[in-house]
């Protein structure tokens, strides 16, 4: 459902991302992890074409996000660490633009369901700039899986949420992953990604540490206990 073959990113003289390879399938779930500046956020705004690659090739659902964006873009959904909302519109219309743009018929059901699920009912009619940053975060998450995406990009999803909607969105990832979605997680909290991912991708000076099954993660670091957390595998990868 995704695939990213020989992904290579320059800004100027800095390689942000080196030549990564990676796929996720439908119903799995990968954690990207890696340090601060690792080279996390590109592969997802490149994934979403709004970079375009230096080389390297990058597919959704089987279509070249270069060549093929439209195709590319109507099964993915995106959402950035901090998202963006249109302040004068309201949770409602934010729902509505959502569905006009991606072509979505009679919408108001998964729409009513969606913003019901993250206990949004009550702020339906606000405008997005008197709402709270978790509030806005819900938001996003409501437009994002309004079009039913069959590729989920979700970086520091978390942020600025209370713990009844932390739970609602661990439950959400869960049953997209089990309804056919690729999902690719990035956070730096770790227990997150272990809770729920299925593979791990580690980056590090975007340079590609580890790609592959989370319970073999262990293993490919030394001589890690079969218990180690993946906090630990990610310290001793990290600083080696």
């Amino acid at each position: 459902m995704i695939r990213v073959e020989g992904f290579h990113k320059v800004y100027r003289e800095t390689v942000a991302v080196a030549d990564v390879s990676f796929a996720v399938g439908a119903g799995e779930v990968l954690g990207l992890v890696g340090p601060n500046g690792a080279g996390k956020t590109t592969t997802l705004r490149a994934l979403c074409g709004i970079l375009p690659p230096t080389r390297g090739r990058l597919w959704v659902a089987g279509h070249d996000i270069v060549e093929e964006p439209v195709a590319a873009k109507a099964q993915l959904a995106y959402v950035p660490d901090d998202p963006s909302l249109f302040d004068a519109l309201t949770v409602w219309e934010h729902l509505q633009f959502t569905a006009s743009a991606y072509r979505v018929n009679d919408f108001a059901p998964t729409a009513e369901a969606l913003i019901e699920q993250f206990e949004l009912t009550e702020k339906r009619d606000t405008i997005a700039g008197e709402l709270s940053r978790g509030m806005r975060q819900k938001t996003a998450i409501c437009c994002a899986l309004l079009h039913d995406p069959k590729a989920i990009l979700l970086d520091e999803p978390l942020t600025g949420l209370d713990p009844r909607a932390i739970r609602t969105m661990k439950d959400v990832i869960l049953e997209q992953a089990r309804q056919g979605a690729a999902v690719i997680i990035s956070s730096h909290l770790l227990s997150l990604v272990e809770d729920l991912a299925t593979h791990l991708l580690m980056l590090h000076r975007g340079e590609r540490l580890y790609f592959g099954p989370v319970n073999e993660a262990r293993g490919a670091f030394g001589d890690l206990n079969s218990d180690a957390t993946l906090e630990e595998v990610f310290l001793r990868a990290t600083e080696s």
